[in-house]
């Protein structure tokens, strides 16, 4: 049974849908005024494999992440530039859009855009202020936080310990300190649409909720983002939605850790500060997501660029696991055994306590931190297989089949390695290592150490062993 950790009450919960076999679900997408930082690709690449596993398991799921294209912060990175605000917005989009496929984060199936919803959005705050959930000021309208119903629930606050001004812009139009904007009057020079109070644009959290139910219903099974939105972001859309609608607005609460820079918090005054562009200047896109993934996503990660390359060692050794059962496979003398030997039934059995451990780590709330020892111990099984192996096709092929299931969840291992068809590849090597054994057995050791040195040189180390001579992809 797959368990979801539920911020909103703070326990493991087992997974059961709102409609049966769909699942909603709405990820808080990019502000778009700059290049995406890891700290977005840690988040939307934990959402990318949690909707990966969920598909996996046989839901339908509907995926919603939004985009904000309209912003305080936008409209002030606008102005630095002498940009007008929505080209910005678009050319950052068109960036965030680049950055995640290559980190093979799968398209949502709606990108929904603020400046796409702005009837939407009016509508949604007319009602709440019909409700007796919002006042207008002076072109602004804000929500009243006193009105709405357990307002504090999801970041475990009381109303009376939600500190005045505190993570919400402090206004000496607001009736409450802790009142937030919905609708904001445009100052002078500022992009605005016209609404029933006067030219101005959304408010951050209003954005969201009126999306979400838009696109999902009043009612949602998944709503996540980083840890950093549950106050006063998501519990602001608590209070929007529930106040409109009447029913509870998410069944399950997820939300990722932090990412800091050598143990410290990443930000750009401290110069640690990293895009993704210039973290795949460095290092390939699988090695990122491999590094953000061998992490529970709820827990801190570290980068740096130690961790960096050790992620990288790791990931090799599982290539050079699945490139050894394509190569085996592709030897054309293998046949299929009329009867199961003991070397093929310990083989099967591992790999089926390989993807038993896998999927028992992914139900525990999706914890890729717990499912990679099981990729691993399987890659040390496959690496250490003789040349000559004497296992059938169909078991090789059982093996191989497993790593793709592993790849199809995370995302990972879907990379040809060494340039060139692999095929290709473990033909040449293997010709080169039946030339060595040549040169072995006729003990002219110089022109044997000559090949086994270039191939290492060439990213390709030789084992020998008193079953034969193995080799590994090694760069």
């Amino acid at each position: 049974m797959l368990k979801v950790y539920n911020t909103l009450t703070r326990e493991k919960e087992d997974f059961v849908p709102i409609h049966g076999n769909r699942v909603g679900m709405y990820v808080c997408g990019p502000t778009v005024y700059d290049y995406s930082h890891i700290g977005h690709a840690r988040s939307y690449v934990a959402f990318d494999v949690i909707r990966r596993y969920l598909e996996y398991k046989g839901y339908t799921v509907i995926y919603i992440q939004n985009i904000t294209d309209v912003d305080d912060k936008i409209i002030k990175r606008a102005n630095e530039l002498g940009e007008n605000p929505l080209s910005l917005s678009k050319r950052f989009t068109q960036a965030y859009f680049e950055d995640m496929d290559r980190l093979n984060v799968r398209r949502a199936n709606i990108h929904p855009k603020v400046t796409e919803h702005i009837p939407e959005i009016i509508e949604f705050i007319d009602e709440l202020i019909k409700r007796g959930y919002a006042y207008e000021v002076d072109g602004n309208v804000y929500f009243s936080v006193s009105k709405a119903k357990d307002y504090g629930k999801l970041s475990h606050q009381s109303m009376d310990g939600i500190l005045a001004g505190a993570r919400v812009e402090v206004d000496e139009n607001k009736r409450d300190p802790r009142d937030f904007a919905l609708w904001k009057k445009a100052k002078k020079g500022e992009i605005f649409w016209e609404s029933p109070w006067g030219k101005g644009r959304p408010g951050w959290h209003i954005e969201c909720s009126t999306m979400a139910i838009k696109y999902l219903g009043p009612e949602i099974d998944i709503h996540g983002g980083g840890m950093d939105l549950i106050f006063p972001h998501h519990e602001c859309e608590i209070a929007q939605a529930e106040s409109r609608t009447g029913k509870p607005f998410v069944k399950y609460w997820v939300h990722n850790g932090f990412v800091t820079i050598n143990q410290e918090k990443m930000s750009k005054s401290l110069g640690n500060f990293f895009t993704i562009r210039e973290v795949l200047e460095k290092y390939d896109p699988e090695t990122l997501r491999f590094f953000l993934l061998n992490t529970h996503y709820r827990s801190q990660i570290d980068y740096s660029d130690q961790h960096l390359e050790e992620a990288k060692q790791s990931l090799q050794k599982i290539y050079n696991a699945i490139n050894k059962l394509k190569t085996l496979i592709s030897d054309q003398s293998r046949g299929e055994l009329k009867e199961s030997t003991s070397e093929e039934i310990e083989f099967l059995e591992h790999v089926e306590k390989s993807k038993q451990k896998f999927m028992e780590a992914m139900d525990d709330d999706f914890n890729t931190r717990e499912a990679m020892p099981a990729i691993f111990d399987l890659s040390r099984i496959v690496n250490s297989l003789p040349n000559d192996s004497k296992l059938s096709r169909k078991a090789l092929e059982k093996a191989l089949q497993v790593y793709q299931e592993f790849g199809e969840i995370l995302g990972l291992f879907q990379q040809e390695k060494a340039g060139a068809k692999l095929e290709t590849v473990a033909k040449l090597v293997e010709l080169l290592i039946d030339l060595r054994n040549k040169f072995r057995k006729e003990k002219n050791w110089e022109k044997a150490d000559y090949i086994r040195d270039k191939l290492k040189e060439a990213g390709i180390l030789l084992e020998d062993s008193k079953d034969g001579t193995i080799w590994k992809i090694i760069k």
